[in-house]
Formats: C-alpha cells, sequence, structure tokens
C-alpha cells in the first residue's frame, strides 16, 4: 500500500527553487506564502522605504528620503559696513577761520581801494589811495573768501540724541555723535539719523490666531538706532523695513485674542519680539519689545466670530445653570428624605425631581432676565 506525500519548501529532500509569481509591476512573491492556513507573525525592523525596480530595465531601487525643511535666511550686511567716529573739529577753530577770512577779505579791499571811506573810518585804517584790482589782490580775495566760507560753512551744533552719518563721494566717512558747536568738512554730505529710543505704533496689519481665523493686529514697537551706517548705507529706509519685518512677523507667528490670558499674550508677544529683532539686527535696528496691542476680528469673519462667541457664552451659562440646579434639587431631596418629612417611592421621587427642576430653572431664567 503506498501513500503519497505532498512536497513543501519544509520537507526534506533535495533543494528546489521555489516557485515565484511576479511580472513588471509587481514584486516577488514566493508560492507557498500564498496559500498558508494561518499566518505566522513575523518581526520586521523599520527599515527605509524601497521602491522596487521593475524587471528587465536595470533600474536600481531608489530609497525614499525624506525632504529636510530648508532653514530660515537671515539678511546679510557687508560686515565692513560698521559705524565709526568721524573727524570734527571743535566749533571755536570754525569760527576763527571764518572770522579771519573776513578780515581778509576787508584788507584786500582796503589795499585795492575799493574799501568806503566810512567803513575804512570805523575799523579805524588810515586812508590809502589803493593800487587798484590786480592779479594780487584778486588771489587775496580768492584766499580770503575760500577761507571764510570753510570757516563758517562747516560749524554745525550736535543735539543729543542726534547723529549725523557722513559721507564723501558714496564712500562712508564716520558718524558723529558729540553735541555743542561743531566744525565738519563741509564737503561731506550729512545725514541725519535719530538715535533716541522711539516707539512706533503700527496701523492695523493681517495676523492669525493658532486656529487659522484672520485677525488684525495693531503693535507698538520699541526699538532704537544703533548702528547708523548701517541704518543709512545698508538699506535704502530702515523705518520701512523694521514696519515690513513687524508686518512679516505678525504674518508668521499666531496672535492671541484679548481674554486668553496673560501667559499666552506674554509668550506671543516675546517670540515676536525675538522674531522681528534677529530680522533687523543685521541693518543696526535695536529692537526692545514689540506687543500687540489691539487684536480684533478681520471684517470678513468678524460677524461670524461674533456669532460663535456668543453661542460660547450662552452655552457656558447654561451649563452653569444646569448644574447649579441639579446641585439644589439633589440637596432638596436628600434632606427631605434623610430628616424623615416625608417617604416617597420612585414614583413620588421622580415627580418630585421633575417639579423642583423646572421650579428652580424658571426662577434662575426670571433672575438671569
Amino acid at each position: 500500500m503506498s501513500t503519497t506525500t505532498s512536497h513543501t519548501p519544509e520537507s526534506e529532500g533535495p533543494a528546489r527553487p521555489a516557485r515565484l509569481i511576479q511580472n513588471e509591476s509587481t514584486t516577488e512573491i514566493p508560492v507557498h506564502l500564498l496559500f498558508r492556513d494561518e499566518p505566522e507573525p513575523v518581526a520586521v525592523p523599520l527599515r527605509p522605504a524601497v521602491v522596487g525596480r521593475r524587471q528587465g530595465t536595470g533600474e536600481q531601487p531608489r530609497f525614499r528620503r525624506p525632504v529636510a525643511s530648508k532653514p530660515r535666511t537671515v539678511p546679510e550686511v557687508d560686515p565692513a559696513l560698521t559705524e565709526r567716529p568721524a573727524r570734527v573739529l571743535p566749533g571755536a577753530v570754525g569760527v576763527f577761520a571764518g572770522t579771519c577770512g573776513t578780515a581778509g577779505c576787508l584788507l584786500t579791499s582796503w589795499w585795492a581801494g575799493a574799501l568806503p571811506p566810512l567803513a575804512a573810518q570805523a575799523l579805524a585804517l588810515p586812508s590809502y589811495a589803493g593800487a587798484g584790482l590786480g592779479p594780487a589782490q584778486w588771489a587775496a580775495y580768492a584766499g580770503a573768501g575760500a577761507l571764510g566760507l570753510f570757516g563758517f560753512g562747516g560749524l554745525a551744533r550736535g543735539g543729543a540724541g542726534r547723529a549725523w552719518g557722513l559721507g564723501l563721494f558714496g564712500r562712508y566717512r564716520g558718524t558723529v555723535r558729540r553735541t555743542g558747536l561743531l566744525w565738519v568738512n563741509p564737503l561731506l554730505l550729512r545725514r541725519r539719523v535719530d538715535v533716541r529710543l522711539r516707539h512706533w505704533r503700527s496701523e492695523p496689519m493681517p495676523a492669525a490666531d493658532a486656529n487659522g481665523v484672520a485677525l488684525r493686529a495693531v503693535a507698538l514697537v520699541v526699538w532704537r538706532v544703533r548702528d547708523t551706517a548701517r541704518a543709512t548705507l545698508g538699506v535704502e529706509d530702515h523705518e520701512t523695513y523694521l514696519r515690513e519685518c513687524v508686518e512679516a512677523g505678525l504674518a508668521r507667528l499666531p496672535v492671541e485674542m484679548p481674554g486668553s490670558g496673560r501667559g499666552c499674550a506674554d509668550a506671543a508677544g516675546d517670540a515676536l519680539t525675538r522674531l522681528v529683532a534677529a530680522d533687523a539686527a543685521p541693518v543696526g535696528i535695536e529692537v526692545f519689545s514689540v506687543r500687540p496691542v489691539r487684536v480684533e476680528y478681520a471684517p470678513e469673519v468678524a460677524s461670524a466670530m461674533h456669532r460663535r462667541r456668543i453661542a460660547a457664552l450662552d452655552a457656558e451659562q447654561r451649563a452653569s445653570v444646569l448644574t447649579s440646579v441639579v446641585d439644589s434639587v439633589e440637596d432638596t431631596v436628600t434632606r427631605l428624605t434623610m430628616r424623615g418629612l416625608v417617604e416617597l417611592d420612585d414614583y413620588e421621587r421622580k415627580a418630585l425631581v421633575k417639579d423642583l427642576t423646572v421650579a428652580f430653572c424658571a426662577g434662575r431664567g426670571e433672575a438671569t432676565s
């Protein structure tokens, strides 16, 4: 009597290549795995996902790698463009030079005989016929006039909280932060910069909360110019640049509505301050604080959010009233039964609870209205 046995990949005998099912669009699957009665759990280690290559194409497997987020770029300014003190002289030097130039012009006029007699008498100059206007007199006029123009034309008054950025032919020559009467080279181009602590209240800017609801926020920014060279030369208009940085920060960070909690508002303000300060620092602006002082819903969602807020307040009030009514009914029924004032069965207890609930709710409704 003979018996037949089926050969499986686990049976003993000469090893055979396992039969496979495959085509151009499927991966290789052993046939015996498709007809197993009880699948055995196999612990498969986590590996990178592989896109299988198509048979016969010679294409190599490709790994799906996660795409890394691009880091935020920070604006850069020429590192050599930094503030440095300019070379200036005391104002007395300019006054002295201007006075000498004026006196030289008067003496040249007396020398040429062009000075009126009354002016000569007032200046106590001796009478002189004059040699006329020759090359020597014109040269003296030019020298004395240039000295007077440079002396008086370079006088400037420096004030506290004000600075000048000096430049010559497009090249930065330094910054003047000194106060009082000064003499600055009149050939240098002066750009006045306010270096005082300043605050700026923005117009309503677009923002959003943590849920993406459109808002309008007014921010109060406290700032000052720290590096006059970068503020005047590193950017076209540093005040406009700061305004754009604040608007970009409000668009990137969520803003909390009033009433959400002081801690949340302070955290949002601190994050906004750090973001704006990092963007404004490369152009010489120091930002101390950026705080949303007024936040409201955008016009397109204001009516819908107002109705939603009223509904939430109404639901909260209803829940509070219901909790209070249930506690009052429970306390009343418990006292009546525990003190032995009444004896109630289940039906009477339910009726009493119903009547007390209706009475308490009616009383609370009249009190609130």
